[in-house]
């Protein structure tokens, strides 16, 4: 009974550092402190790095709901996605509260159907939480809001969703992505490449199809039939596999529209006995890796950069909430090949 009283006392006991005790510690008023934690103000490089040094010391933390007050703002950003899965919005949300952690501002998110009425009490719950700006995601890019948003009184940016004109927008660049892939096949000797992809509806498939044209026209190839577009799932890939072996020759390379379909394909290709890379190339997209990483042999794909697109969605909207200018417009970011073994060459 006695030890739990003594932790009891020595837990009551702990109190968390102050600003006037880092003030105390760097020899500095407290207001010099206060500004030197901030960034603002005028002093010596030598003055702000003691302080900073202080405040990790004494493992000091700002009180965001007294900052909050006088700066009269919540520091926290809200994120809204109809991405139930999270298979887009997690890169994105990582990428985003990354970012802000080091900026001392938290992120709330809300995960729900594009429904009208339910987009309203979401929005509504925003509202009532103060966030200073919010982040719209999805789970395609030319899908947005099936409302209109109301004036909310607070910034906005989108990534990975339509976004109304004016608007700042963060997209990966799906055709210069499928260009790079359908290039790095060329350049692996590969001269009859297929690509079977996604639903005709969604922009991205579409766009990664002018990518797989544009890169084989630059190197005086003819795409290998035309694209087969369908569902983003293995089955797709796995029927269409099937249907491109039935038809008479052979491509030595395939481009897919996702790595679902990528996997698809290896499946059917496996069960028939054709050999991957040896036989005839993959190439996915997106660098999922439950599928990329676990498909046999690993899958070469796009990454789309999720995490980046959610951090510089995030700095966009600190410029905003400051009112520094950001010109709208959509932004369309680079992605990355991840080498792997099933198009041939030595993974990275």
């Amino acid at each position: 009974m006695a030890d739990r009283v003594s932790k009891l006392q020595s837990a009551s006991a702990y109190q968390r550092s102050t600003i006037r005790d880092v003030a105390a510690k760097a020899n500095v008023s407290v207001t010099t402190a206060s500004r030197a934690l901030n960034g603002t103000g005028r002093m010596s490089d030598e003055t702000r790095e003691r302080v900073r040094a202080a405040a990790a010391e004494l493992d000091y933390r700002p009180n965001s709901i007294a900052r909050g007050l006088v700066q009269q703002r919540s520091f926290t950003l809200g994120l809204l996605t109809n991405d139930m899965y999270g298979r887009f919005t997690l890169p994105v949300a990582a990428g985003l509260s990354s970012a802000m952690a080091d900026r001392g501002v938290s992120v709330f998110l809300s995960a729900g159907e594009y429904e009208p009425d339910s987009l309203k009490l979401t929005l509504g719950a925003m509202e009532e939480k103060r966030v200073d700006g919010l982040v719209i995601t999805g789970k395609r890019i030319d899908r947005g809001l099936p409302i209109e948003l109301p004036s909310l009184g607070m910034p906005v940016v989108y990534v990975y969703a339509a976004a109304p004109e004016g608007a700042v927008s963060f997209v990966p660049d799906d055709t210069n992505a499928a260009r790079d892939a359908v290039r790095h096949l060329v350049n692996l000797g590969r001269k009859k490449i297929a690509h079977i992809t996604g639903p005709r509806a969604f922009k991205a498939a579409n766009l990664r199809e002018a990518g797989w044209r544009s890169a084989l026209a630059e190197a005086g190839l003819e795409p290998f039939g035309e694209a087969m577009f369908s569902t983003w799932t293995e089955a797709h890939g796995y029927a269409a596999a099937h249907a491109l072996i039935a038809a008479g020759e052979r491509p030595d390379a395939i481009f897919c529209g996702n790595d679902q379909i990528a996997r698809g394909v290896i499946d059917a290709f496996a069960l028939m006995g054709i050999s991957v890379p040896d036989d005839i190339a993959i190439v996915g997209f997106d660098n999922w890796e439950v599928f990329a990483a676990a498909t046999r042999p690993p899958l070469t794909t796009v990454d789309m950069g999720l995490p980046g697109l959610g951090r510089s969605a995030g700095l966009a909207l600190l410029d905003m909430i400051d009112g520094e200018p950001v010109a709208p417009g959509i932004r369309e970011t680079p992605c990355t090949l991840v080498v792997r073994e099933s198009c041939g060459a030595k993974p990275d």
